[in-house]
């Protein structure tokens, strides 16, 4: 019964490292201030007031703040939100791969990027969005699980496991609601749900 009570109990909160979530959420703010700083450097006077007299450089500065700060945040939010290994490993891997573009933009640009014989700016952007969409496709996965645990639709399936044997009940979501708050107010009523879940995944295996 964890699951019924982790969805709606904030335990799924609770029972997490406050460190990894704090060093998520730290990590998602610093990525979101390198692209507002990188898109700053190329729209205001900002690369003069830091010294970055050359247009060119502060346009590599630019690119690369902003090229760092989208990965960065997408690893905060896997690291902020409950999420999967196989979701972070994804995020993690996607964000290597935009690394790559990040480190083929500081060779290539500015003369290499449009202009000569051998130009990388194909390359580069290939590069960098490949791991940039792949990080987004399990930062997407991620928020879509958190939000499906937090507002349930349909029919929830829920499973019990009772001496080495589970079986699976499907209940509605105002049904599951109404378990959890059961759960949740520690009245004694928890035994009472449990039997009634039980009875009712004994009659479905009936049918």
């Amino acid at each position: 019964m964890e699951r019924l009570g982790d969805a709606y109990g904030g335990s799924q909160w609770t029972s997490r490292d406050p460190r990894r979530v704090y060093a998520g959420a730290v990590l998602g703010a610093v990525g979101a201030l390198a692209v507002v700083v990188g898109v700053l450097l190329v729209t205001t006077p900002l690369s003069d007031w830091i010294g970055a007299t050359d247009l060119r450089a502060a346009e590599k500065l630019a690119g690369t703040l902003g090229g760092l700060g989208i990965p960065a945040m997408f690893l905060g939010v896997v690291a902020v939100l409950p999420s999967s290994r196989r979701q972070q490993a994804g995020v993690v891997v996607g964000s290597a791969a935009s690394l790559v573009g990040i480190a083929l933009f500081q060779t290539a640009y500015p003369h290499r990027w449009t202009t000569g014989q051998a130009t990388l700016a194909f390359e580069t952007s290939m590069a960098y969005f490949l791991g940039v969409g792949l990080a987004f496709l399990f930062v997407f996965s991620t928020m879509a699980r958190f939000r499906a645990r937090n507002n349930p639709q349909g029919t929830v399936r829920l499973e019990l496991t009772q001496q080495g044997e589970s079986r699976t009940v499907e209940v509605s979501p105002e049904e599951y609601r109404r378990y959890a708050r059961a759960i949740r107010s520690d009245g004694g009523e928890t035994e009472q749900v449990i039997r009634e879940l039980e009875s009712r995944a004994r009659e479905s295996r009936e049918d």
